[in-house]
């Protein structure tokens, strides 16, 4: 049984991004399909889909890696912020920038999940789930 769906779901990318797999698959969820699309939006995989299972909660995620033409991965790193022991919220004012901008950090708010450049454009806090470089 899995604890944490999102850390296991980094997990997964982070293991793919690192064995230069092309393709990752992963149970799915609307968070993890939320993510999905934020990564997708900000440039650090190709593409994602929902794969049809037996019922509704055996639904499949599959993330398309994306690479450089000379096979340099998009993703340098991805790191776990907030977790279940331990959830990291920050105010509006308060929102963490990644590499000084140059990554992403997404956050899970009453909007939804969004990086946070759309979290200051806003002016909304929440709970920092992971940044990604």
């Amino acid at each position: 049984m899995i604890t944490d769906p999102i850390s296991d779901m980094l997990t997964r990318i982070r293991n793919a991004n690192v064995a230069m797999r092309d393709e990752v698959l992963m149970p799915s969820s609307k968070q993890k399909i939320a993510l999905a699309e934020i990564l997708k939006k900000e440039g650090y995989i190709s593409d994602f889909a929902i794969g049809a299972g037996e019922t509704e909660a055996h639904k499949t995620l599959k993330i398309q890696m994306k690479y450089s033409d000379d096979r340099r991965r998009t993703i340098m790193g991805i790191k776990r912020v907030s977790t279940p022991g331990l959830r990291i919220y920050r105010r509006a004012t308060d929102v963490p920038r990644v590499l000084g901008g140059l990554g992403v950090a997404v956050l899970s708010t009453s909007h939804g999940l969004m990086t946070d450049r759309e979290a200051r454009k806003r002016n909304v806090g929440g709970e920092v789930m992971c940044y990604v470089w």
